[in-house]
């Protein structure tokens, strides 16, 4: 069903661009719109992995220079049966990860520092299995697909008043249509981008926590990461709001809207939502979930997580300071299922 919902909406976003170059130059201006579609969905196609790696100023890592985050991504790979995609680190403080790529041979996933300091072991591998899930999925096509769509239809409105209203322009609704181009079209672009994020993130919720074995490691990580991007800013997502859709949750400071206007759905409801499969699987029986941490147990110190097997007790962990890069060339902490 979800797939048959974003298949709806790329077409409706692509008949929405020609109905934007319909309104702003007739038939003609329909026909040129489409080309421009095309142009940018394939420049999108290859090129669009790198443009988000680099405005998020994301580096490559590997075995050497970050061992256990890397071992982790490349664990739940095989458990998806996923190739290897390349590992990114970001220098951010805010706890949050993203998945890019045309398809799952050519994909790439980046955490950020902070997502790394403030999650354990196994909060971090579920939120590297959602993005994984994003890249099996090929999810990350389709985003990138969606929000160059929505932006060149941004410009074409924008690029609007050059055309003018009169029928010289072949415009057959002069003035009128040159409005509806440059505020009703954008806006309505952008619905359908969100409509087509939010549709994604509960299958990827699903299946990620299929693949790391536990949802409730992943609704643990959600609230946290949730609870932490309300206060700590991301300023590459700030100058580039196009691409909050791909991270696991809106990294925009501005991000407390209602349903309609989030790219992403209800933390809430996700978190619910991973509950709810954990029962069904017995998750809860197997592994006591812990009590969501308040604001202040969240951000004073990352939380141990469920280590070892489900049904062993769980260590105490002192208060430390987050390290700077504690899963780097000193990794720290006990090793995870994965490792």
């Amino acid at each position: 069903m979800n797939t048959l919902r974003t298949a709806m909406l790329l077409a409706a976003m692509t008949a929405l661009f020609m109905g934007v170059g319909f309104l702003i130059g007739g038939t003609g201006g329909m026909m040129i719109a489409l080309l421009i579609a095309a142009g940018t969905n394939l420049f999108s196609y290859w090129n669009a992995d790198k443009m988000v790696l680099s405005m998020n100023h994301a580096v490559e890592v590997d075995e050497k220079n970050a061992p256990e985050y890397y071992a982790i991504v490349q664990a739940l790979a095989q458990r998806a049966g996923l190739p290897m995609p390349k590992t990114y680190l970001i220098d951010n403080p805010q706890p949050n990860a993203f998945a890019t790529g045309r398809n799952p041979e050519n994909a790439a996933v980046a955490a950020s520092t902070g997502l790394l300091q403030r999650l354990s072991h196994e909060e971090v591998a579920a939120v590297m299995a959602h993005e994984l899930a994003h890249v099996q999925h090929r999810d990350t096509l389709t985003m990138t697909v969606v929000a160059t769509l929505a932006g060149a239809i941004s410009m074409l409105g924008n690029f609007a008043f050059f055309f003018g209203g009169s029928r010289d322009n072949n415009n057959p609704f002069g003035f009128v249509g040159v409005l509806v181009a440059m505020l009703v079209a954008p806006f309505a672009a952008m619905i359908v981008q969100m409509a087509v994020s939010r549709t994604r993130e509960y299958e990827a919720d699903r299946r990620g926590a299929e693949i790391v074995g536990n949802p409730l490691w992943l609704a643990s990580a959600l609230d946290k990461i949730a609870r932490s991007a309300e206060r700590i800013p991301n300023l590459d997502a700030e100058r580039n709001p196009a691409m909050a859709h791909l991270f696991i949750i809106n990294p925009l400071s501005g991000a407390r809207m209602d349903n309609l206007f989030s790219t992403h759905p209800n933390t809430d409801n996700r978190i619910a939502a991973l509950q709810a499969m954990a029962r069904e699987i017995g998750g809860a029986s197997q592994a006591a979930p812990r009590q969501a941490p308040t604001p202040r147990q969240a951000d004073e110190q990352p939380s141990p997580g469920p280590w070892g097997k489900a049904d062993e007790p769980q260590p105490t962990v002192e208060p430390t300071r987050p390290k700077s890069n504690p899963w780097g060339r000193n990794p720290t902490g006990p090793k995870g299922p994965w490792s």
